[in-house]
């Protein structure tokens, strides 16, 4: 559905996108990670068509953004960070302007409101001013904005910042909801949001794709070992000799406990972690020691996100995505004369 290829972007001497290339495909829920400055809003406003490159090359369903633009946009639904809403309209008077800015047809225009204002559940707030609605709601009409013309792919630039909890839990069912009709790209710094919800993720540092698969192969990828967690109430030195009998654990680390239990850290060689639980559990009743924890401990997105993006440059790192709002905006009046 979207094509990529070889895209950067330069702001000066500033690199905040560097050679990207990838490929989304039809019908999946895709995260997009990154730290601060490493280019993300950057590259989904060029791959909106909201900036433009300096180089490279990218397809929406076969159309150039540039060179076709009015149709790749049609298959294009974006929400960016800050939701571009009329404040003093109520949420159904800014959606008929705004569908009207899409080319919606007179014929088909209320009924296609009508089908945002039900999918984004924002029936009973339709005819109030947006001003007055809470920020939850302030999303989902962004994100009703983004539905009109039922485009493929849905474009949602950090659409759960600044939400209270139960409002970043309404807005995460609803993307789930969405990514059943449409393929979405959802841009998040929660990463627990990201693993909730989405099938595959990429991670861009420093304008670089560094990671682009399911999180399950990227901890596959990512880990230097299998860990389980062990907590025994045997003596230290049983359970030590108990390990060290057994071909599967490549090294432990014995963590002292104040409750008369054992903890320990294992690190086994590569192997189905559930299959050396089960040897170890068998083991350890087999010696009379009773174990009362036996938990594999599994590579998280934080794990790999962290792995992939930290080093000691970090702090020195210009925050790209943070250039001046009226630079950018002279270079795009620029680009588009």
């Amino acid at each position: 559905m979207i094509t990529v290829e070889h895209l950067s972007k330069r702001y000066g001497d500033v690199l905040a996108v560097d050679d990207l290339s990838f490929t989304i495909e039809d019908g999946h829920i895709y995260g997009f990670l990154g730290p601060n400055g490493a280019g993300k809003s950057t590259t989904l406003n060029i791959i909106t068509g909201c900036l433009a490159a300096t180089s490279g090359e990218i397809k929406i369903d076969g159309h150039d953004i540039y060179e076709e633009e009015r149709e790749a946009k049609r298959l294009i639904g974006y929400l960016p960070e800050i939701p571009p809403l009329y404040i003093d309209q109520t949420p159904r008077e800014y959606l008929q302007f705004v569908a009207e800015a899409k080319g919606i047809s007179k014929s088909e225009r209320e009924a296609e409101i009508d089908r945002v204002i039900e999918e984004t559940h924002i029936t009973e707030m339709q005819n109030r001013l947006i001003k007055h609605l809470s920020k939850g709601y302030r999303q989902r009409v962004g994100i009703a904005q983004a539905l009109l013309g039922n485009p493929s792919v849905i474009i949602l630039d950090e659409p759960t910042v600044g939400l209270d909890p139960m409002q970043i839990i309404e807005i995460r069912d609803l993307i789930a909801e969405l990514g059943k009709k449409h393929t979405v790209i959802l841009s998040s710094h929660i990463l627990s949001e990201i693993q909730a919800i989405c099938e595959k993720v990429l991670i861009i540092y420093k304008g670089k794709l560094v990671a682009f698969d399911n999180i399950e192969n990227l901890g596959k990828s990512m880990a230097q070992g299998n860990e389980i967690e062990i907590i025994s109430s045997g003596e230290p030195e049983n359970t030590v000799e108990v390990l060290e009998k057994l071909a599967a654990i490549e090294s432990y680390q014995h963590i002292q406990t104040d409750d008369g239990f054992n903890s320990f850290r294992l690190t086994t060689r590569q192997g189905n972690p559930y299959e050396i639980c089960k040897v170890l559990f068998m083991t350890f009743a087999a010696n009379n020691i009773p174990l009362v924890k036996l938990n594999p401990i599994q590579t998280t997105l934080e794990d790999i996100f962290i792995e992939l993006t930290s080093d000691d440059e970090m702090d020195s790192y210009q925050d790209t995505d943070s250039i001046s709002t009226a630079e950018e905006m002279q270079q795009v009046e620029q680009e588009a004369r």
